[in-house]
């Protein structure tokens, strides 16, 4: 079944923050779900992962048995030639399984066509999610998992597709026994199907996602030009300079005040000195 339609899948950044969704490759996701070819695709994935060394003997591999164990008549028993016949407890198995191999083969244009589909069953059902990239310098199983729960998908069946071998965001996800690592170009059509989620490296699609939209406040502080420290350091002593200029002037200023006598206090000088003039007289 093939439909001419386009899918969106959320996005997010490399720390789990949501972003604005993206529109899928249309050349893989353009609606073809082809339910056959995913069974015997499904089937052959299964079948090639039995080793197939199971095995028992027959009676003629069965140590023992090559006598007689009495004779043909005259014991009232019934005839019995060895015992290792395959009625007899220890005896050989009839018809069990040899070694052999069960690996089936499944052309590689019907291998593509089941992975394309599965990869469109996944997307029908909003399944699917691109982010930008895992940097992962070490191992570390907790950031992952973190990764995962701010996606709000740890409670489910993850399978993350990343562009390329990246053995440290393999070796995180190793012991997530819900979380399957692996890279874009070896995934399976069983691997697509087995997962609630998928979650795709951006550049794993050949379309890496756009920088995230800045805020604000980031980009006011990056509108603002930078001083040099040089500059930084002749604004400090203009302000010290200043400053010790305010302090000298409030200092001499606060002299002159204290030298000069209030008004009244030259009144009541006047005063006393007329009063005393008037008491000689």
């Amino acid at each position: 079944m093939a439909e001419n339609t386009t899918f969106q899948a959320a996005a997010y950044t490399a720390q789990g923050a949501e972003r604005d969704s993206v529109t899928l490759p249309a050349t893989l996701f353009d609606g073809t779900v082809n339910m056959p070819v995913m069974h015997q695709a499904v089937k052959a994935f299964l079948a090639n992962q039995r080793q197939g060394n199971a095995s028992t003997k027959i009676r003629k591999y069965v140590t023992g048995g090559n006598q007689k164990p009495w004779k043909q008549k005259g014991t009232g028993r019934a005839r019995q030639g060895s015992i290792r016949a395959p009625q007899w407890v220890g005896g050989g198995t009839v018809f069990g399984p040899i070694p052999r191999s069960y690996a089936q083969y499944v052309p590689r244009q019907v291998r593509q066509l089941a992975r394309k589909s599965a990869f469109n069953a996944r997307a029908r059902e909003n399944a699917i999610s691109i982010i930008d990239g895992f940097a992962f310098d070490t191992p570390k199983t907790k950031a992952l998992l973190d990764l995962i729960t701010r996606l709000g998908v740890a409670d489910q069946k993850v399978l993350i597709l990343t562009d390329g071998v990246k053995t440290n965001v393999f070796l995180s996800g190793r012991n997530l026994p819900r979380v399957h690592v692996m890279p874009y170009s070896d995934v399976s059509t069983y691997h697509i199907l087995w997962s609630d989620v998928v979650l795709i490296e951006a550049g794993a699609l050949g379309s890496p996602l756009e920088a995230a939209p800045e805020t604000e406040d980031a980009t006011e502080g990056a509108a603002r030009p930078k001083r040099s420290a040089d500059a930084a350091r002749g604004a400090r002593k203009a302000a010290s300079k200043a400053g010790a200029k305010k302090a000298a002037t409030r200092g001499a200023a606060k002299k002159s005040t204290a030298k000069r006598p209030t008004a009244k206090k030259a009144a009541a000088k006047k005063t006393a000195s007329k009063s005393t003039k008037k008491k000689g007289k």
